[in-house]
């Protein structure tokens, strides 16, 4: 039997991107599934999802330097097209020769040789129309230019962007391939230079970060078996998490088997933080799965919390028990999330409770970077329905806490209709309770040095957006 020759990152990325509209699929099931094809995994899953990240920006760049818009190329070539400009845009790194030659070779195996031409064509044109890959924004003509970094962008010879002076949405959606109405909330609520921060947040390719299992190990501990595996990392001391450099697979990093760690977001690791439980206390989580605040839960109060986990997802209920398994966390039941009246019913007889972690469904706003699809899913329908929802459990949960318990409210979006509106409507209709905290977190390319690191060793660390609110029963 022919031994099977691997195939490029390009190539299977390519693959990936045929078989995935990102208003219907998501592609890291099928990048999972054909992974194994190459020997550049890390690569091939960079291209596949910076690709679809930056994908309106690039069909702006397609339509304004070749001779048809997107509409009128068939799909098998404009994700050849689509990836070739994705790396001449955003990889300038990787030579351009490299970059035309492999998508000509591709569009012959996938597309045939009268194609070739055409993709030719289109990639050279678009090679010739730009001035320079890599230089300072300060020097470039900003509506020529596609921004990589904050500081860095791509160089048109050509304007082509819209005017971000008197068309700042306009400028951001088309820079950024995020959607015209979303842009304009967060224009609304934080002026343009913030915004423009957390585009350039939602786009990044997002950090992986460790939390130590503190009921096995400690951060400095895990730091230290990390490097004396070769493993390269930083530890973030305020968050007392480290961030995960090396291209191993996670499964594979020392202690992931022994249970000594958790991936978790700077970001979403705060919720748990600021409620602070406590050991001895009885805490519902609602909204469980995958488990990774529920074993935080159990992590901080020293394992001795009684923890009740559940999920409407029965299927995802399975990812709690492999992480609790996994960690040796022994203090938490899991049950099934049936019908809405028979689990009040049941909660009643076993609560009140002393906190409930309400991590409800949300818009992922504040995680684009990560949910890259969910651009272009987005809807302000769809947020007004979310926010139905959230105020719905808010008010299931309020019957299940005790005098003095604490309701810790938190999402993954950055809305303030999914976040400070549903809290301020809550304590509207529900005077029995207060609002102790809560703290809105803006998605972030890198956190501040002195946050994070003493300014002899400066180290940037980005992070996820998202917001959590403590409410307690008076």
């Amino acid at each position: 039997m022919a031994r099977r020759v691997p195939k490029s990152a390009r190539s299977l990325a390519i693959d990936v991107l045929n078989r995935t509209d990102p208003r219907r699929e998501y592609a890291a099931p099928i990048l999972n599934n054909l992974l194994d094809q190459t020997t550049e995994k890390q690569r091939a899953t960079d291209l596949v999802f910076g690709t679809i990240r930056n994908r309106s920006a690039i069909d702006t760049v397609i339509t304004a330097f070749s001779s048809r818009p997107t509409e009128r190329i068939p799909d098998r070539l404009l994700n050849i097209i689509r990836l070739a400009a994705y790396e001449l845009i955003y990889r300038p790194q990787t030579p351009d020769y490299s970059i035309v030659n492999e998508a000509v070779e591709n569009t012959k195996a996938m597309a045939g040789k009268k194609q070739v031409g055409f993709v030719n064509a289109v990639l050279r044109n678009i090679t010739r129309q730009i001035a320079h890959r890599q230089i300072p924004l300060t020097d470039a003509d900003i509506k020529a230019a596609l921004p990589q970094t904050p500081s860095t962008g791509c160089v048109f010879n050509t304007a082509f962007m819209p005017d971000p002076q008197s068309r700042p949405a306009d400028y951001l959606s088309t820079a950024f391939s995020l959607p015209m109405w979303l842009i304009t909330d967060w224009l609304e609520e934080f002026g343009f230079e913030r915004t423009r921060n957390i585009c350039f947040a939602s786009n990044r390719r997002p950090s992986i970060y460790l939390r130590a299992n503190s009921l096995k190990t400690t951060t400095q501990d895990l730091a230290q078996k990390l490097q004396q595996g070769d493993i390269e990392s930083d530890v973030v001391p305020e968050a007392l998490m480290i961030r995960f450099k090396s291209a191993s697979a996670i499964t594979e990093l020392p202690g992931f088997a022994d249970g000594l760690f958790t991936v978790q977001d700077l970001t979403a690791s705060q919720a748990v933080r600021m409620l602070d439980p406590q050991p001895g206390w009885t805490i519902l989580d609602l909204c469980a799965a995958p488990g990774v605040k529920t074993t935080q839960l159990a992590e901080i109060a020293g394992g001795s919390a009684q923890i009740l986990a559940t999920d409407i997802n029965p299927d995802r209920l399975k990812r709690i028990e492999e992480n609790t398994a996994r960690l040796g966390i022994g203090n938490i039941e899991i049950i099934g999330y049936e019908d809405i009246e028979r689990r009040i019913r049941l909660w009643r007889k076993l609560g009140p409770f002393d906190a409930v972690l309400l991590d409800v469904p949300c818009s992922n706003t504040g995680v684009l970077a990560k949910r890259v699809e969910a651009r272009y899913r987005l809807n302000p329908g769809a947020i007004e329905e979310l926010a139905q929802t959230q105020s719905q459990l808010l008010r299931q949960t309020a019957s299940m806490i005790k005098t003095g318990g604490k309701i810790c409210y938190s999402t993954c979006s950055i809305q303030k209709n999914e976040n400070s509106e549903r809290i301020a409507d809550f304590l509207q209709q529900n005077d029995n309770f207060k609002l102790e905290s809560e703290r809105l977190i803006l998605p972030s390319a890198q956190t501040s040095v002195q946050e994070v690191a003493c300014e002899k060793n400066p180290v940037e660390f980005d992070h996820d957006g998202g917001y959590v609110a403590i409410i307690v029963r008076k």
